[in-house]
C-alpha cells in the first residue's frame, strides 16, 4: 500500500520496484510477503486503466482525481484482487481493503471502500463471473469413505 501510495503521489514517475525495495528495507526488513507485495503492485500498474475505469463506473459521483490518494490506492488494490487475482477470495479482498481504508484513510473511508468494492463484487456475481477461490470447498462424500473402508477391509480379510 505504501509503495503504491508513493508511486501514485508522484504520478507514476517513480519506479515501483525500487519503492518496494526501499520501503521493505527501511520499514520492514523482516517482511516475508515481498513476493505478494510485488505481485499486487505489478498487477495494479499493469491493469491500472481497467481498474480506474471500474472505480469510475462504481463511484460515479467521485472523479478519480477527487478521491484521496489513500482511498484511491486501497480501491485499486481491492479491484485488482477482485477482478484480476484469482487466488484471493472476493470477500477476503473486500474485507482487507476495508481494514486498510479504516487504518490509513479518513473517517468515512471504510464505508466508501466497502460501497464501491461491494458494488463491483455484486456486478461480477450478476454477470455470472466467479473465481475458483470464491467457490465453497468441496466436502468429501461420506459414502465414498465408507465404500473405500469396506473395500480395504475385504482385501485384508483375504
Amino acid at each position: 500500500m505504501q509503495s503504491l501510495y508513493e508511486w501514485d503521489f508522484y504520478g507514476g514517475s517513480r519506479d515501483a520496484h525500487q519503492l518496494i525495495e526501499r520501503n521493505i528495507e527501511e520499514f520492514t526488513k523482516e517482511f516475508d510477503e515481498k513476493e505478494f507485495a510485488t505481485k499486487v503492485v505489478d498487477g495494479v500498474i499493469q491493469y491500472q486503466a481497467d481498474i480506474d475505469a471500474t472505480i469510475a463506473k462504481f463511484a460515479p459521483d467521485w472523479p478519480l482525481a477527487k478521491i484521496t490518494t489513500v482511498d484511491r490506492n486501497v480501491l485499486r488494490i481491492g479491484v485488482y484482487e477482485l477482478l484480476f487475482n484469482f487466488d484471493i477470495p472476493s470477500k477476503v479482498a473486500i474485507n482487507e481493503a476495508i481494514e486498510l481504508a479504516k487504518t490509513f484513510g479518513g473517517e468515512s473511508s471504510g464505508k466508501f471502500v466497502n460501497g464501491v468494492l461491494g458494488a463491483v463484487y455484486r456486478d461480477q456475481v450478476a454477470q455470472g463471473v466467479t473465481k475458483d477461490s470464491d467457490k465453497p470447498k468441496e466436502k468429501k462424500d461420506t459414502t465414498e469413505k465408507i465404500e473405500a473402508k469396506h473395500d480395504s477391509s475385504q482385501i485384508n480379510n483375504m
